[in-house]
């Protein structure tokens, strides 16, 4: 039999080095005042220190230490995703490795889970201490992410701290760099029940930040991208279909209107130009291709989802 386990804490880290055994220290005095049966699974995203061999020390000599090492740097989500994939407590927390998370909030975040019943608490950094060329691509970046997604009352949708009741992670798929939106695909898959929490953000100790300007650009393509899948993912005909149907239709009438104007001319004796020397004309025909190519797009779409295994990969809460 499984021993019950309240709490699962991932910490997923790339040359990290310096900070762990602090990290693992303050996680494991929080955990103990607060009597709580736990467990710290580090997932090593291929670094190139030594964060690897102090990993093994700290399993050596604490039980509840658990390791994951990948072979090469794959990035956050592959790290998240295999975290939650051995995670085995209750609920289970994520937090990043350089102690600018406070694992002092743990308590509290396992609290709103476990009594306030929310699926999914993710954390609000409200006073940060980054630069403004972090912070300001941040808030338009968040600001974007609440308007497509829904999800309007969380204010830092990248923040690493957050928990999420066991359902949650077992049920959703992190992959590619969609860890930045784990609050949109829980939307998706029906945990709805999703709170923020204001924690405190400390100033990095060691090491440099390992994330660029380029995230900013690579997130706004996820996020539509999670998007259109969300919203199409299993219907594309009806947004590729009715686009091109659409263009079609239009690009159709401008021929017939082309054509028309033609024959009324010559059957009233106007001179007329060409129908072929008319931009018009191939205007027309560049949306009727266009149409057909977008419906054609949706119908193989169609094809592709209904011979997926995951077409009906609904998300079931109960069964009497």
């Amino acid at each position: 039999m499984i021993p019950h386990m309240d709490i699962s804490i991932i910490v997923p880290l790339y040359n990290e080095e310096e900070s762990l055994p602090e990290l693992h220290a303050w996680i494991k005095r929080v955990c103990d005042n607060n009597n709580l049966s736990y467990e710290v699974i580090f997932v090593n995203d291929g670094s190139t220190d030594t964060s690897w061999q102090v990993i093994e020390r700290l399993a050596a000599a604490n039980p509840e230490v658990h390791g994951i090492s990948f072979r090469r740097n794959y990035g956050k989500s592959p790290a998240l995703f295999c975290g939650f994939r051995q995670a085995k407590g209750d609920v289970v927390i994520t937090m990043d490795a350089d102690l600018q998370d406070s694992p002092d909030e743990i308590p509290e975040l396992r609290r709103m889970i476990v009594e306030d019943g929310y699926d999914l608490v993710s954390g609000y950094k409200q006073k940060r201490y980054d630069p403004l060329s972090k912070t300001i691509p941040t808030k338009l970046f968040n600001a974007t992410a609440r308007a497509v997604s829904g999800i309007h009352n969380l204010h830092d949708f990248n923040c690493g701290l957050k928990a999420y009741r066991r359902d949650v992670v077992k049920n959703i798929e992190v992959y590619g760099e969609m860890h930045r939106y784990i609050p949109i695909l829980a939307k998706n898959a029906g945990f709805t029940r999703i709170g923020e929490k204001v924690v405190h953000h400390q100033a990095r100790k060691y090491g440099k930040t390992k994330f660029g300007l380029d995230r900013f650009v690579n997130g706004y393509l996820d996020l539509m991208s999670l998007w259109f899948l969300g919203r199409f993912g299993q219907k594309p005909m009806h947004v590729f279909g009715l686009l091109g149907s659409l263009m079609f239709l239009i690009g159709l009438i401008a021929v017939v209107v082309v054509g028309a104007s033609k024959l009324y001319a010559l059957a009233n004796g106007i001179p007329a130009r060409l129908v072929t020397d008319s931009p018009y004309f191939y205007i027309s025909l560049t949306m009727m291709l266009l149409g057909t190519q977008l419906f054609v797009a949706g119908f193989l779409g169609e094809l592709i989802s209904r011979n997926s295994d995951l077409r009906n990969n609904y998300q079931i809460e109960k069964v009497i």
